[in-house]
């Protein structure tokens, strides 16, 4: 999406650049003679706010965390979390038929070096 990346610098939650933006952008989808679907996806996708990631505090974690949970938490990739497991550096508890992970609270808090408290 060329046109995404080219116009996403005007965006910084500012109606005025966003109209500006969206302006130039309908321009363009009318030289580009675009759909009228892809045009609306185009401009639903430059006005859409930046999403923020969800903070995981450490006091109030589940007893089971996913790999995504974990992998926020110690601020790595997912798949490093996976290799992880593997090697035995973190084990994890495989649960229903399709094998998902997870990871005990006490597991990852002591790789991360905090105690935790009763």
């Amino acid at each position: 999406m060329f046109i995404i990346k080219k116009y996403s610098q005007l965006i910084n939650n500012d109606k005025n650049l966003i109209s500006k933006a969206n302006q130039k952008i309908k321009r363009h989808i009318y030289d580009k003679k675009l759909t009228k679907m892809q045009s609306n996806s185009i401009i639903q996708t430059m006005s859409d706010s930046p999403k923020t990631p969800k903070k995981i505090s450490l006091d109030n974690l589940p007893d089971l965390l996913t790999i995504k949970e974990v992998a926020e938490l110690l601020r790595v990739s997912p798949l490093t979390i996976k290799r992880w497991g593997k090697s035995g550096k973190l084990p994890a508890i495989r649960i229903n038929s399709r094998g998902d992970r997870r990871y005990k609270k006490e597991v990852v808090l002591r790789l991360l070096g905090v105690k935790e408290e009763k």
